[in-house]
């Protein structure tokens, strides 16, 4: 796990002590299930539930001699019942116990990261209602392009999170399975009953079909959709990251009392969380790819998914709530320079405004051909002289005979830009209040 990430709660749920009592939990409701059935006595499953312990140390030192996690388990919780222990672990094999845990494990923590999506969202949500009418100069290919609202950003990214927060969702539902089928899947030494009640005591659904594990794409899905939700932390932190360019200095990541942003230099105040994000997201990007190795297994099972769930499960999971974490901090925080957004409309002079001039002369009766060679020649002017794309137009006769000056003038009015902004926040439903 990678701990300077882990928060608190998420640490709990992949501690070893939370796992192997994980492990308890089922194995103390197979039991219960037996019973039931009248296959072990009711008093036997009435102490497995009331005496069951297990040690982490204890279990530690029995895995050096068995070279086994689960039997290592099981002979420690035994030690701790009295002749009921012949009943404990009763029918079972050992991913009957690991796998219908592990999906325990991960509802929890996809119930944190679900949780951390919904705050974030509702903070990209209020910047999006309070900046809707904020406006910024849009980039293509990181050139100036044309004014647009800095609050569709915003509402761009909250729109995204809903689809990542679903898409969560549908993975976690894959996932609430557990199985207890036996050791090649054909319930040979077990009842479906069994499997039937624990799932259902646990919050699970009973895997239609099994071999001795789950099958792993179900858990490829999940790993691949904490991916996606990391791609997305990533495409805003790399906005906020570039906005934050001195040359730029539209956003800014928060920057505390006592932060320092280098070791030589003082004046700097470098967007270090976001470029943290960036970074993280190519970690999960590689958990995906090798959960998707996991799916194929030599026939029932092999272990070769094993080792590598131990660390990808709790560190993709882990990592993702901490992204999540670190950007809602950010968002909710961000520095936001209103001022250096009109400035930065008029770098080019108003070559922004190109698309407008050009609409308004096909209506003035030019054709589009015309009219675009036209606006193109005055735009490469401006460009190559350094001088006032206005001033490059109304020097055109063909331009002033068209438009007249009241109507150049009005072709640079960044309002234009506003004007339906509103029709993409009702689609989103992105209401005041």
């Amino acid at each position: 796990m990678i701990e300077r990430y882990t928060r608190p709660e998420m640490g709990r749920i992949w501690s070893l002590e939370n796992r192997y009592q994980k492990f308890l939990d089922v194995e103390i409701l197979a039991s219960k299930a037996w019973a039931e059935l009248g296959v072990i006595p009711g008093e036997a499953a009435e102490l497995i539930a009331r005496n069951s312990r297990f040690d982490l140390h204890r279990i530690e030192a029995l895995e050096q001699e068995t070279r086994h996690d689960v039997v290592a388990f099981t002979r420690c919780v035994a030690e701790s019942l009295g002749e009921e222990s012949r009943y404990f672990h009763y029918g079972l094999t050992s991913y009957d116990i690991v796998d219908t845990a592990l999906s325990v494990l991960i509802q929890e923590a996809a119930i944190l990261v679900e949780t951390g999506l919904t705050e974030l969202s509702q903070a990209l949500k209020k910047q999006a209602l309070r900046h809707k009418e904020t406006p910024v100069v849009g980039k293509t290919h990181g050139v100036h392009a044309e004014p647009t609202s800095l609050g569709l950003k915003f509402a761009l990214w909250y729109a995204e999170i809903e689809r990542d927060r679903e898409r969560l969702g549908r993975a976690k539902e894959a996932l609430r399975v557990g199985k207890m089928s036996g050791a090649v899947g054909n319930y040979a030494h077990i009842d479906p009953y069994i499997e039937e009640y624990v799932c259902r005591e646990l919050g699970l659904k009973a895997a239609p079909v099994s071999t001795q594990v789950l099958q792993r794409d179900r858990h490829a899905e999940f790993v691949n959709t904490l991916a996606i939700i990391g791609a997305t932390l990533e495409k805003m932190a790399l906005e906020i990251r570039n906005q934050q360019r001195t040359e730029v200095r539209e956003l800014e990541e928060p920057f505390y009392k006592g932060q320092k942003g280098s070791s030589a230099m003082p004046h700097k105040r470098n967007p270090v969380t976001c470029e943290q994000i960036c970074g993280l997201a190519r970690l999960l990007r590689g958990y995906a790819g090798t959960a998707l190795e996991n799916v194929a297994l030599w026939h029932e099972r092999d272990i070769s998914h094993s080792s590598v769930e131990r660390v990808i499960l709790p560190d993709a999971t882990i990592i993702t709530d901490h992204m999540v974490q670190q950007m809602y901090r950010v968002i909710g925080e961000l520095g936001i320079y209103e001022q250096q957004m009109a400035r930065n409309l008029e770098l080019t002079g108003g070559l922004i405004y190109s698309q407008k001039v050009l609409l308004e002369l096909v209506e003035s009766g030019l054709s589009r051909e015309e009219a675009y060679n036209l606006v193109q020649e005055c735009a490469m002017a401006a460009w190559e002289k350094n001088r006032s794309f206005k001033e490059a137009l109304a020097e055109k006769e063909l331009i002033k005979k068209q438009l007249g000056p009241e109507k150049l003038e009005q072709c640079f009015d960044p309002a234009h830009y506003m004007k339906r902004v509103n029709h993409v926040y009702r689609r989103l439903g992105l209401e005041e209040g």
